[in-house]
């Protein structure tokens, strides 16, 4: 009788212990089978001590507590503001570890591309959290409607009400999706979607709408166009997502999705078989590097717009 050896479980730390860390990562690392966590870092450290009690595991502070949490891990996850995010991960590459990070990487070309080729000269694995690509239903649609092909155009709306007037979100404020909006914040979750299904951005247009509204129209390596409208300012009866594809097979809308929870336990699966097998994955940091290209360049034309 052949018995199978069952892989190592992966040593993962956790970067970050804010209302995301609480609510996805820390809970799904926690749980996942697969998985030793190791720990929590955090910028303040009653937030680290807090996370990391509700868990069991060890929290780590100061500048100190980094290099500890990256020597007793194999991977580190990232629930951290972008710009925060970027130089941190390219310290964890360097020190070889593997890299699970949130969207987007950064939101400067500069630090994104940093990030990537710290990640590139380590040969670690690493995996960009965009949610969608990893939920159950949306990831299983997404590879469907890319395997058949021939689509046409698309339209996507992503619009949530997180800033609009009279609207308690619950969560703390956010300084950076305030300051950058649903540009930067929603904005890797549409490309995410629409680039496996109708090709490499080659030319992005931006407009702005009300508030932090922006709509961009997007040209696709396969010759296919499409619309997407990104906000957190929207009325609260308007808010809501939304993929409509359209093509030689008619039209099919995206299904609805649930639980971040296990869309974060799929990334750390795909994280586990990319250094496994050494493949990298589609939605890695290069994916990340050029989800922060493409938004950057709409994020020029409308500071040009004024």
């Amino acid at each position: 009788m052949t018995t199978h050896t069952p892989p190592p479980k992966l040593r993962c730390g956790l970067l970050g212990a804010g209302p995301w860390a609480q609510q996805t990562q820390a809970p799904a690392l926690s749980a996942h089978g697969g998985v030793v966590f190791t720990g929590v870092w955090a910028r303040r450290p009653e937030a680290a001590a807090e996370l990391a009690t509700a868990h069991g595991v060890t929290a780590y502070c100061g500048e100190e507590g980094i290099d500890a949490l990256l020597a007793d891990s194999d991977a580190v996850a990232f629930a951290l503001p972008p710009d925060i995010q970027a130089p941190l991960a390219a310290r964890a590459a360097a020190a070889g570890r593997h890299l699970l990070l949130d969207k987007p990487v950064a939101t400067t070309v500069a630090a994104a591309l940093a990030t990537a080729d710290a990640a590139a000269r380590a040969q670690v694995a690493s995996v960009v959290f965009c949610t969608l690509r990893f939920a159950p239903d949306t990831e299983s649609w997404i590879a469907e409607q890319s395997a058949m092909g021939g689509w046409f155009t698309a339209q996507a709306r992503w619009l949530g009400s997180r800033y609009a007037h009279g609207v308690d979100s619950g969560d703390p404020p956010s300084p950076w999706r305030r300051e950058r909006g649903g540009l930067w914040d929603i904005g890797p979750h549409a490309l995410s979607v629409l680039v496996p299904l109708l090709g490499e951005v080659t030319r992005v247009t931006a407009v702005s709408g009300p508030a932090d509204t922006v709509h961009l129209t997007l040209r696709h390596t396969s010759g296919a166009s499409s619309a997407v409208t990104l906000g957190l300012s929207a009325p609260a009866a308007g808010a809501g997502a939304r993929v409509e594809l359209v093509g030689e097979h008619g039209k099919v809308v995206m299904p609805k999705w649930d639980d971040p929870v296990t869309a974060f336990r799929g990334a750390v699966d795909e994280l586990r078989a990319s250094i496994r097998t050494g493949r990298q994955h589609p939605c890695d940091v290069r994916f990340g590097l050029r989800v922060t290209e493409i938004l950057a360049e709409a994020e020029e034309q409308l500071d040009r717009e004024g």
